[in-house]
């Protein structure tokens, strides 16, 4: 319930479909080439600015800056939205910035051609739109102060600025409802497109597994020898670098004088400078029933839910039991089992209306009943703590080990950087000898090998694998304390022996052949099944197995070849009988023959009609749009109104 009360995931579609999402709009938007050719912005905050093109624009008037904060935070979101590494980050940039860039550009022309927002439209989008069921529920408003609140918790944001932003969006759906508004599409094109949306086939399949084809190519040695040769280039460095290593490790007991002592004054000292850290919230811990009240239901139902929230509370005050009745009762699901426990709350966590009864209650005390958005409440306060300062007795035994880490943690960084001096004076064998260490010195070890005496050799085999052979001794960290280590011995990478590297090449020249192989595969039995006109009888002529679909549509997902929207929507196209071409999946052959194949009914086509008419009309919309939005953003451009900042677009890194 406390993921309930702080936030309704409704909301948080709508946040990116309203608010974050810039509107429908905006997604036609892409990276336009030699966007950047007229740059002429030198603030460094600034990613452009978008005027209307002519005179009182040429006068600097009514210009607008595209920020590169607002550019870097929607850059950011798309990054996180779509999963893509961080090193995306500077190309989402550009298109996050084209993105407001567009559209400035469109709200200039909405304003040109009066498309403006009232704040009359704005309260009856409100009222009526997807934020309606939380500022007017029932169709009541809910209050300023509520409002304001429901602004700043979910959007973090101000009211003007949330009002500003909705006010845009409908002024850009206007625009584009205004561009796209004479859009149709015929009768018959919508029957069209659903009978070939809605079609199924059901149909035979012959595959080819490349793993099986892969274990039938076993080339000589002879054969193998000449491919390696020809493709000597490849492997002219196939063996990696290795480099023999030099080191001495210690840890926190090989330092002189043991492990550092921490005093009370240590302790005194640093909790005086890390107050805010062991500042304690005010918190309540609170158990609750909840009746539910579904979003935009009528009197009856909300008079029927409070009528049993108030015998709930007769009961409690005359001496109930709170938790048996939370858990027969209750409609909060992650509570109830709990007898409605919600454990400790901080001030502001969960909607107003509960918060303020929350912490307004003192401990043993049961509420009346609260209503909010999800219904009504009951609550009883079970512990408070008030904000406060934990004494140092508290949180002493935090401290210590933290000064401990750091003390150690110093005292081996100073030792080692000693020792590392020592060791470049006198070498290595004489510095350990000195201090009670041993050397030890590696086989010829790889970049990414292990080094079983050190509990992480990463850091000290990346820096061993950046200094030349005989540089000074360097000092690094080991996970659990430190090393000094020095390269003695570098094997550059370098070709292979055929006889060592006989299984690489053998799997890099079948994974060569297998493509041809399979194309020739598929491309006999396809020839075979079109002379017998049967793809089961060519199939067991070649000994490949041969499975039955079932009755599929296009979203349909077949074992062994998976999306019918990829290579095998061939199907669909094909008569009943039919075999199709050899279809190539990559790691897998396909050759199929339709054996029934059902178009829609008039029935069902009458059914989807509608839908499928908004569908083939919205998709015309956008085309149209896209179009528009093209047509626009090169007028602003060709005529100067549009200035970017100086700098140039990244490229994607290459194989994106």
């Amino acid at each position: 319930m406390i993921r309930i009360l702080q936030q309704d995931n409704r909301i948080t579609k709508i946040l990116f479909a309203v608010i974050i999402g810039f509107a429908v709009i905006t997604m036609v938007i892409t990276l336009v080439p030699g966007v950047f050719d007229n740059a002429s912005v030198n603030d460094a905050n600034v990613f452009a600015t978008v005027r209307e093109p002519g005179l009182i624009g040429r006068l600097g008037i009514d210009n607008t800056a595209v920020k590169m904060t607002e550019v870097n935070q929607l850059a950011a979101r798309q990054l996180q939205q779509q999963r893509l590494p961080e090193f995306l980050l500077p190309y989402m940039s550009q298109r996050a910035g084209q993105v407001l860039v567009q559209r400035q550009i469109l709200k200039h022309e909405a304003d040109r051609m009066n498309l403006q927002v009232s704040d009359e439209d704005l309260r009856r989008e409100l009222e009526t739109g997807p934020f309606a069921q939380y500022l007017f529920p029932g169709g009541k408003y809910i209050g300023d102060d509520a409002y304001m609140n429901f602004v700043q918790n979910f959007f973090q944001t101000s009211r003007a600025e949330f009002e500003t932003q909705i006010k845009s969006d409908m002024e850009l759906q206007r625009l584009q409802a205004l561009i796209t508004g004479g859009v149709t599409v015929s009768d018959n094109a919508v029957r069209e497109a659903y009978r070939v949306q809605g079609t199924k086939v059901k149909f035979d399949y012959a595959s080819i597994s490349a793993e099986d084809l892969r274990k039938t190519i076993n080339p000589t040695d002879a054969e193998l020898e000449k491919f390696f040769k020809d493709n000597a280039a490849k492997y002219a460095n196939a063996v990696p670098e290795t480099r023999k290593i030099q080191y001495v490790s210690f840890d926190a007991s090989n330092l002189p004088g043991g492990k550092p002592q921490i005093s009370d004054a240590d302790v005194q000292a640093y909790y005086n400078q890390h107050q805010a850290q062991y500042q304690v919230k005010e918190q309540v811990k609170v158990r609750h029933i909840l009746i539910a009240v579904p979003q935009g239901a009528d009197a009856k139902t909300d008079q029927a839910a409070k009528a049993k929230a108030e015998d709930l509370l007769k009961q409690i005050k005359s001496g109930g039991n709170f938790a048996e009745l939370a858990s027969k009762n209750s409609d909060d699901p992650g509570s109830k089992t709990a007898g409605g426990e919600l454990g400790w709350l901080d001030r502001g966590r969960t909607v107003p209306e509960f918060d303020k009864v929350a912490f307004t209650l003192a401990p043993g005390q049961t509420s009346d009943l609260v209503k909010t958005q999800f219904g009504y409440h009951i609550l009883q306060v079970e512990e408070k703590k008030t904000a406060h300062l934990r004494p140092l007795s508290e949180v002493k035994a935090e401290i210590v080990p933290v000064l401990e880490q750091q003390r150690i943690g110093a005292a081996e960084q100073t030792y080692a950087s000693q020792l590392a001096s020592d060791a470049k004076k006198n070498g290595m064998e004489k510095a350990a000898q000195a201090r009670g260490l041993h050397v030890v010195t590696t086989d010829y070890i790889g970049k990414d090998g292990v080094i079983a005496g050190l509990a992480d050799a990463a850091p000290l085999l990346t820096q061993a694998f950046s200094v030349i052979k005989g540089a000074d001794p360097a000092a690094v960290s080991t996970g659990d304390g430190f090393a000094v280590f020095q390269v003695t011995e570098i094997k550059a990478a370098h070709a292979p022996q055929f006889a060592d590297y006989k299984s690489h090449i053998l799997e890099d020249y079948r994974e060569q052949q297998l493509p041809l192989l399979l194309n020739t595969q598929l491309n006999k039995l396809v020839d075979r099944a079109k002379v017998l006109n049967d793809l089961k009888k060519a199939a067991a002529e070649m000994n490949i197995p041969v499975k039955t679909s079932d009755l599929v549509g296009r979203d349909a997902q077949v074992p062994e070849i998976g999306s019918m929207t990829g290579p095998a929507s061939v199907a669909f196209t094909l008569n009943e009988g039919a075999i199709s071409g050899p279809l190539n999946l990559g790691r897998s052959g396909v050759v199929l023959s339709v054996v029934d194949k059902q178009e829609p009914t008039a029935e069902d086509i009458a059914k989807n009609f509608q839908q499928t008419r908004e569908q083939l009309l919205n998709d015309q919309r956008e085309q149209i749009f896209q179009v528009y939005v093209g047509n626009v953003t090169k007028k602003y451009e060709e005529s100067g109104a549009v200035r970017y900042a100086k700098k140039s677009a990244p490229s994607l890194p290459a194989g994106n």
